[in-house]
């Protein structure tokens, strides 16, 4: 610039840009609930609805402390729960079905078992007990996104902090071969591939043999990473045949490729993490989602992006490996890593080997029908077209 110019002013300074909004959350895919009548349900006057009443009890433990549940939990004390006729036309009364219909407008989806099986185990690591089970870490972050986004409630994020950033937890593979987890053992197993299945359930019985006792161990926290499944990534190596993958064939594999088993586990990023809880009645499952002990048979897990945890919901399917009919009403008290998407639930069996046997054969097509309070359907008409 020549000397001779004349200096310009300072140009003023530029104002704060404003802080960048929040990114929108993802749309959740839409579901339907179409209003049916319960004639429209395959099974209900067959169904004997005393067998689903203490669950529904133990559900209206939780929902009667919301508005629009209370007239129906409340009038629940009231049924004599020994008459099956009382019983039905209680539901009949109170309720409206609704078929739950996939984004795409399909109403059948896929029907899984679980069950709560039994491992043998120690407090302390010797002999045959290698396998750990593992207590939530402290630098496992837990993020709520209701509170940013209220329509996530059901979502959360899970994490670590690295210096200022929350980064992707640990996968499986990741612990395994960083050992992050040294000093978080809860207790010890004997088998590392019963393990890895009392992960995929979610909650189990360990038999103490130090202390010839029995405890729960119930889920307590999980890293983040979505479930994959290791059927199916043996029958993509074209070492099961698809129709062999079950959790019996999948078990004699790892028996008989144990220098495989590590690779296997790997194959699923997703972990458990366990607490240790007192077995107060063993005739009681254990704590699903809802915060209620599971019923045998009664409960199911859904995706509660679409179907309300704690309601009752009709299911038609089949029994495990078979065309028999499974038809009966169920109640939503649990959720779960691989349950995603509106006809989507997996069937509580109960507790032992026999519920094992059929959760494990249990890979069926079914249709779900989820009866909502008349209540609730008068206060928000829209419920009948979409999730309430």
């Amino acid at each position: 610039m020549p000397a001779t110019a004349p200096v310009p002013s300072p140009a003023p300074a530029p104002a704060p840009a404003p802080a960048p909004a929040p990114a929108p959350p993802p749309v959740k895919p839409a579901a339907t609930l179409t209003p049916v009548t319960f004639a429209d349900l395959p099974g209900w006057r067959e169904d004997d609805l005393r067998q689903a009443w203490p669950a529904l009890l133990t559900s209206c433990g939780v929902l009667v402390k919301k508005p629009l549940w209370q007239e129906p939990c409340k009038n629940a004390n009231t049924v004599n729960a020994a008459d099956e006729a009382a019983v039905r036309a209680y539901f009949e009364s109170y309720f409206v079905p609704h078929q739950v219909s996939n984004a795409d407008s399909s109403v059948t989806g896929m029907i899984t078992g679980y069950y709560e099986p039994l491992l043998r185990g120690s407090r302390s690591r010797g002999g045959q007990f290698q396998t750990a089970l593992y207590r939530a870490p402290e630098d496992l972050l837990t993020i709520d996104l209701a509170g940013l986004y209220p329509e996530l409630k059901n979502m959360r994020l899970r994490g670590r902090l690295v210096g200022n950033k929350v980064v992707p937890y640990f996968s499986r593979a990741d612990m395994a071969q960083q050992d992050t987890l040294a000093g978080k053992e809860l207790l010890w197993v004997d088998n590392a591939i019963e393990a890895f299945f009392l992960q995929v359930q979610g909650s189990g019985r360990v038999y103490l043999e130090d202390s010839k006792e029995t405890v729960r161990v119930a889920y307590a926290e999980q890293n983040g990473h979505p479930y994959k499944s290791i059927g199916r990534y043996l029958v993509d190596r074209g070492e099961l045949k698809l129709e062999q993958a079950s959790a019996q064939s999948i078990i004699a594999w790892a028996a008989a490729n144990p220098g495989r088993q590590q690779e296997l586990l790997n194959a699923n990023p997703s972990f458990v993490f366990f607490r240790e809880e007192k077995i107060v009645d063993a005739s009681k499952g254990p704590k699903g989602a809802l915060g209620v002990p599971l019923t045998a048979q009664r409960s199911i897990a859904i995706d509660p992006q679409f179907i309300p945890l704690g309601s009752p919901v009709f299911l038609a399917a089949t029994q495990p490996g078979s065309d028999v009919p499974l038809r009966r009403l169920m109640l939503a008290q649990d959720t779960g890593g691989a349950i995603r998407n509106a006809v989507r639930a997996d069937f509580f069996w109960g507790f032992g080997a026999e519920a094992g046997q059929r959760a494990g054969k249990m890979k069926q097509s079914g249709m779900l029908w989820v009866l909502l309070p008349k209540e609730l359907i008068a206060a928000a008409p829209d419920a009948g077209r979409a999730t309430p």
